[in-house]
């Protein structure tokens, strides 16, 4: 019998909520920051900024970053799986569609990496989230309607993030595979400072990063936002929340997300959901919610939420 999680305590709630708040918010930042900036110039300011901050909290609690060649070898995998492919097709496809919209696929990671998990015979893919995958798709089919094979902006928006969360779903195969022995905080900060050489070279050469020269204080705000809550200040309280609560209870900030972004979206960039995308968003949730297994249990139609 697999142990159980730690009980979620009020501060833990607490962190969830701001977590889910922080990662809602990326959304809202990179709805803000491509009004004026290249999706490239975005995601290297996002990952550099993040970078410069995690690094001497790192070396204030943990000391020196590793040396040995595995553990960069662990962090370029990381970097690429969890930071340089999702984060440019989450902003790129930004520039097509809604931020709330695109925060409810991104939140279709968690059912992806239960694929990933049990095509690479890692896990069991278990009846309930074999249905939950079902609906994931039912949801996604929803979202895009009759013209799911047209490639219109919209669906081409909705492809880029799917791509995304299949992306974060194989990073965390690479770091069940290649990131034993490695701290979480030390694997964020590696993957950033990775993640950073990666995107100078990749906007340097296909972008123009002297835009951020020029950007205005809105652009520069939502750059900001983006690298230290959305990002830095997230990660810190990510494993905060681990230690605390348990690695399977912080699934819960990720179902929250969605709210958040929505209302963000509509309240500060004046975002809406049509019907077709809220009936879309809506069977996502389902998706998620028998995914996770909890509500069902607490129905008393499931026993095991794993």
């Amino acid at each position: 019998m697999a142990p159980s999680e730690p009980a979620i305590d009020l501060t833990a709630w607490g962190q969830l909520v701001l977590l889910s708040l922080l990662w809602g918010g990326s959304f809202l930042f990179i709805g803000m920051a491509v009004k004026e900036l290249s999706p490239l110039v975005v995601v290297f300011a996002r990952v550099t900024l993040a970078a410069l901050v995690l690094v001497p909290v790192h070396l204030l609690r943990l000391g020196p970053l590793p040396t040995d060649r595995q553990s960069w070898l662990a962090f370029l995998g990381m970097s690429l799986l969890n930071n340089v492919i999702p984060f440019t097709l989450i902003v790129t496809g930004q520039t097509m569609i809604a931020s709330g919209l695109a925060s409810v696929i991104n939140a279709t990671t968690p059912i992806f990496g239960a694929v990933v998990m049990a095509l690479a015979g890692e896990e069991r893919l278990i009846a309930r989230r074999m249905v939950a995958l079902a609906v994931g798709i039912a949801g996604v089919a929803v979202l895009k309607g009759t013209g799911l094979a047209k490639l219109d902006q919209q669906g081409l928006g909705i492809g880029l993030v799917l791509m995304a969360a299949a992306s974060y779903a194989l990073s965390s195969l690479w770091v069940k595979r290649r990131g034993k022995g490695i701290s979480p905080l030390t694997m964020a900060t590696g993957q950033l400072i990775s993640s950073s050489l990666i995107m100078a070279v990749l906007a340097f050469t296909f972008s123009n990063p002297g835009q951020l020269l020029h950007a205005s204080a809105y652009a520069w705000s939502a750059l900001l936002g983006l690298a230290l809550l959305a990002t830095a200040v997230a990660y810190i309280l990510f494993f905060s929340i681990i230690a605390r609560a348990g690695a399977a209870n912080v699934l819960l900030a990720t179902m929250m997300i969605p709210v958040s972004a929505i209302i963000f979206g509509h309240v500060f960039l004046k975002e809406a959901l049509s019907a077709q995308e809220f009936a879309g968003a809506l069977i996502i949730g389902l998706a998620l919610l028998v995914f996770d297994g909890r509500p069902l249990r607490l129905l008393g139609l499931g026993k095991n939420p794993a």
